[in-house]
């Protein structure tokens, strides 16, 4: 529950700090005395957004702290969550700044507007006339019968079923799209990948051909520079071995004589050495070099095939065709993959259909039964609110697909009148008549969920007399198990809370502004004499005041 709440610079209040206690507590005020301001800087700790029009004085920012008791309320998974510190005297605070910055605490913690929002859910039920309309929407509707039938642990279990399911059919769409994509490009793909298994492609293969191609090419240019070579080397009379022969018998006698002359002696040894190794190397080559017009022709038709794929695929080498290769290949596998994985995904959803299929099963049985209860405390409720004859229709009709919250279609249908025929709620129903219908709502929800705060913002709409006396009794019967608050302007409603607090205006330094204070049993008493007479209290709205609250 709400234990207090202060608010500085907000619209018309320039400070105000209040404390709320248990039970049911009624505000009053005068049109216009700020009520809905009260409203407006509850809902901005609650996680609305907010615009510097909210700021009285524009140069300061507005602060909004609320305090909140939430022992009783099972948060702490959703601190956890939030990695947030769990206090049971939790403390919201929101600022605004000039700049219009907007920021939001939970316990001195920085938080979104998404957690504040969330957490508020938990906290603070503001009904006002709008929700009562919501009355009318197929969810408000199956939130209400659900609660009775206590399907939530159900629904739980169904949502991440229908999570799960969701997400099967997507992955299911998405490799059947991919499957068709592939089979589209099957054939085509198969031709390539056989045309590439079929050239036996190996990596560096493309240089070694090239090179075997060059000399077989070359063959007879090469076998005539290389005789060229040997009979250059080898002639007896002026052949470079010989030369170098007589070059190295010259030095030879000189060597001793000094250390340069010796190394000159070596170099030319060297020298000799490493021609002659080369003499037989050219032998060797000669020997080998002969002409080969099939291996030629060979070769010469690999490097065509090889710089025909370069080119159809636009690569540079022999690489990057087998990564195309294997590309392709895994391309072609992936159709018996993607088979294999659709058939999978549909035995995967075939299994989580059924299981969904018991959950809304069980769902829909528990409202079925939940229904003629929740219809027979209505009628209770309704009759003591003036309506007599008031009686539900509420149909549920099973259908093929799987919803948010089952597989049910809701009908919510009404009569007012006794011998009246049945229509939808929203069409056949007076404001008057759903905002005691929305009373009477709560006051079931409330034996049969823990809901937070409730705050009913002038629900009193439309009636009065005996009526709001029975009103302000449901609302007081609700505080037994919550804390309930009433802003009214009936006299009936306001004399049944344990607290009464007045909203009203002042003028200060030509300013004006809004405030609000608990009433002592005097205050009260004058406040709801002036409630049922206007600004001139009589002695007889006095003595009414005093039955009222006695």
């Amino acid at each position: 529950m709400i234990t207090s709440l202060s608010i500085e610079n907000f619209a018309l209040i320039e400070k105000l700090s209040v404390n709320f206690t248990d039970g049911f507590s009624v505000i009053t005020g005068e049109t216009g005395a700020g009520k809905s301001i009260l409203l407006g800087a509850l809902g901005l700790v609650l996680g609305k957004r907010a615009d510097l029009t909210s700021l009285k004085n524009k140069e300061e920012k507005c602060i909004i702290e609320a305090h909140f008791q939430i022992k009783n309320y099972n948060l702490k998974s959703f601190f956890l969550s939030n990695d947030l510190d769990y206090e049971e005297e939790t403390i919201i605070r929101r600022e605004i700044l000039p700049s219009g910055k907007s920021r939001a605490f939970i316990n001195d913690t920085p938080v979104n507007l998404n957690e504040l929002q969330e957490l508020s859910n938990y906290l603070i039920d503001i009904h006002s006339q709008h929700q009562t309309q919501e009355l009318s929407d197929d969810t408000v509707q199956f939130q209400i019968i659900d609660s009775v039938a206590s399907n939530f642990d159900v629904l739980a279990e169904y949502t991440s079923k229908l999570k799960e399911y969701k997400k099967f059919k997507s992955d299911l769409k998405t490799k059947k799209e991919l499957l068709a994509a592939v089979l589209k490009e099957q054939d085509y793909n198969s031709f390539l990948l056989e045309e590439l298994f079929a050239a036996q492609l190996k990596s560096g293969e493309l240089e070694e051909l090239e090179a075997t191609y060059e000399k077989l090419n070359n063959v007879e240019f090469i076998k005539e520079t290389i005789v060229k070579s040997l009979a250059i080397s080898n002639d007896e009379q002026f052949g470079v071995l010989q030369n170098l022969k007589e070059v190295k018998l010259s030095l030879q006698k000189i060597a001793a004589i000094s250390t340069e002359y010796n190394l000159i002696f070596e170099r030319v040894n060297s020298i000799l050495i490493e021609f002659d190794d080369v003499e037989k190397e050219l032998n060797q080559i000669s020997e080998t070099i002969f002409s080969d017009p099939d291996t030629l022709d060979a070769t010469n038709q690999k490097l065509q095939l090889i710089y025909s794929l370069l080119k159809k695929h636009q690569v540079n080498s022999i690489e990057e065709l087998l990564v195309i290769q294997n590309d392709l290949d895994n391309k072609v596998l992936s159709v018996s993959n993607l088979e294999s994985d659709i058939v999978t995904i549909e035995n995967q959803i075939s299994l989580v259909e059924n299981e969904l299929n018991i959950l809304a099963k069980n769902i829909s049985e528990n409202r079925s039964k939940a229904i003629p209860v929740l219809t027979s405390k209505l009628a209770v409720i309704l009759e003591n609110l003036g309506m007599p004859n008031a009686r539900f229709n509420i149909q549920l009709e099973n259908k093929d697909e799987f919803y948010s919250n089952g597989k049910d279609e809701i009908t919510f249908l009404f009569s007012a009148n006794k011998g009246s025929e049945f229509g939808l709620l929203k069409k056949v129903a007076s404001g008057g008549e759903m905002s005691r219908i929305m009373l009477a709502v709560k006051a079931i929800l409330s034996q049969f969920s823990k809901l937070p705060t409730i705050i009913f913002d002038e629900i009193d709409t439309g009636v009065s007399g005996e009526i709001a006396h029975k009103m302000a009794e449901i609302m007081k019967q609700m505080s037994l198990n919550m804390q309930v608050f009433a802003i009214t302007h009936l006299p009936q409603i306001a004399s049944k809370g344990k607290d009464h607090f007045k909203v009203f205006k002042v003028i200060k330094d030509n300013q004006t502004h809004s405030e609000l204070k608990l009433l002592s049993n005097e205050e009260r008493i004058n406040e709801i004499a002036q409630m049922l007479s206007g600004s001139v209290i009589s002695d007889s709205a006095l003595i009414h005041a005093k039955e009222l609250l006695n």
